[in-house]
């Protein structure tokens, strides 16, 4: 069938296409000109919001033009098919042994890991890891329901405990913490838990928990009860930054307990939407049983992942990322955002009507506050509407139990986050503060024409 053509002056908005409305609930029966078509997603997916104003994301919203080009190239390359792409394939482990000697594992070079679609894929591999650990150590005269404890996190681990039949037993916050605190693992573990959770970068203030601390009382407890309980690290976002700005914060393979991490390439990490990593401290804590050798597209591949076909190119993203700022780039790239963040929470504390909770300085690159006094005479949920007028996306939300009754702010700092855009972001805030806090005349005289 001949394509539908544009009218006879060539112009898109005078074609058949762009007389009607987009399909919504059926295929068209025929085809159109693509660049009708083109432009008329373009414009519907123009009404997106800006990605620069979107300080609510952990993901990365800026990549070079390098990558645009390496990812248009690698459109074609499927990772499962590691026969067919054999250097995509020796790219994804490159990335494996790189992270592993960023995360201080006992011997990088042969370390056991793998590329997911993003770090909640990971966490989920890890956490089957331990589960399968856990029930190898208990043997047949085992019984009881495996547990998993952490404090509170992001809901993919709530998704692992659903969808793999393991209790998830979440630590309530303490006053004044952010996370879970080495002192309440005691009344949670039993031989039944698989594993403790620790976050470096917390979904809700951004601080990091305290991995070494919670490893050294799982230490105790097990000199007590004989338990040997292990310990993953999500380091979705922390990952990424704690290396480069605290290197000497000991999270990782550093303490024998930690047994694997996940980190998101698509947040901190600076490759686009659609990467995520799992590293194992040694083959052993990746138990054989779920490795599967598949003899697939003309060679036996052994694969360990919730899915199988999925793009290479945010994996050589990934890779390129590391080849071309290296370490120094890292660090340089994280410290102009720790720093703008920091700025930002001084500049937002010195306003008055707000407390910081979290300053941008010991974890990730981002800012967390709350309104100070019961009387500021609007919510937090207020501003974060009037600063969604201006465009902006800051989340408002209450910390999970027990500090339900605080609602706190957050922003969070990326690449492509200047401090320009910063500052941009504080002007409009402080507007937003002063509609919310002036009286009824003043917003009628705002309201009101003027020539």
């Amino acid at each position: 069938m001949a394509l539908h053509r544009t009218d006879r002056f060539g112009d898109i908005y005078a074609s058949p296409l762009s007389g009607a409305p987009l399909p919504k609930y059926r295929m068209p029966s025929g085809a159109s000109d693509p660049r009708v078509a083109y432009q008329l997603v373009h414009d519907e997916l123009a009404l997106d919001g800006n990605a620069a104003q979107n300080l609510a994301t952990f993901c990365t919203t800026w990549a070079d033009d390098q990558i645009h080009r390496l990812m248009a190239e690698s459109l074609g390359k499927n990772m499962v098919d590691k026969d067919e792409y054999p250097q995509t394939a020796e790219i994804e482990s490159r990335c494996v042994h790189i992270l592993a000697d960023l995360w201080n594992a006992p011997d990088s070079r042969s370390t056991i890991g793998c590329s997911t679609t993003g770090s909640s894929e990971a966490a989920m591999l890890a956490g089957l890891a331990l589960k399968w650990r856990w029930r190898q150590s208990r043997g047949a005269n085992g019984d009881g329901r495996p547990n998993l404890v952490c404090g509170p996190v992001q809901v993919c681990w709530e998704k692992f405990a659903r969808y793999f039949d393991v209790e998830l037993r979440q630590v309530p916050l303490e006053d004044g913490a952010g996370g879970l605190r080495p002192h309440q693992l005691r009344d949670h573990v039993d031989a039944n838990t698989i594993g403790v959770v620790a976050i470096l970068g917390t979904t809700f203030t951004c601080e990091y928990e305290p991995v070494a601390a919670l490893s050294r009382e799982l230490d105790a407890i097990g000199r007590d009860t004989g338990l040997d309980i292990p310990i993953h690290v999500d380091a979705a976002s922390g990952g990424f930054v704690a290396p480069f700005l605290r290197p000497e914060l000991e999270w990782d393979f550093r303490l024998p307990r930690v047994v694997s991490v996940n980190a998101s390439g698509h947040k901190y990490g600076l490759a686009p939407l659609g990467v995520g990593w799992v590293v194992w401290r040694s083959d052993h804590h990746l138990p054989e049983e779920l490795v599967f050798r598949v003899s697939y597209l003309g060679g036996d591949m052994p694969t360990f992942a919730l899915n199988f076909s999925r793009p290479g190119g945010e994996v050589i993203a990934q890779y390129y990322n590391f080849v071309r700022l290296g370490r120094e780039g890292y660090h340089e790239i994280q410290q102009r955002c720790r720093d703008t963040a920091v700025r930002l929470g001084e500049r937002i504390a010195g306003l008055g009507p707000f407390s910081l909770l979290y300053d941008g300085r010991d974890g990730l690159p981002a800012i967390c506050y709350e309104l100070t006094g019961a009387d500021a005479g609007f919510t937090l949920f207020d501003l974060a509407d009037r600063l969604r007028m201006r465009g902006w996306q800051v989340p408002a939300y209450p910390l999970p139990p027990a500090r339900e009754s605080t609602v706190v702010q957050r922003i969070l700092i990326r690449r492509g986050i200047s401090a320009d855009t910063a500052d941009l972001l504080f002007a409009d805030l402080t507007s937003c503060l002063r509609e919310l806090t002036s009286g009824p005349g003043d917003d009628a005289a705002r309201a009101g024409f003027h020539h």
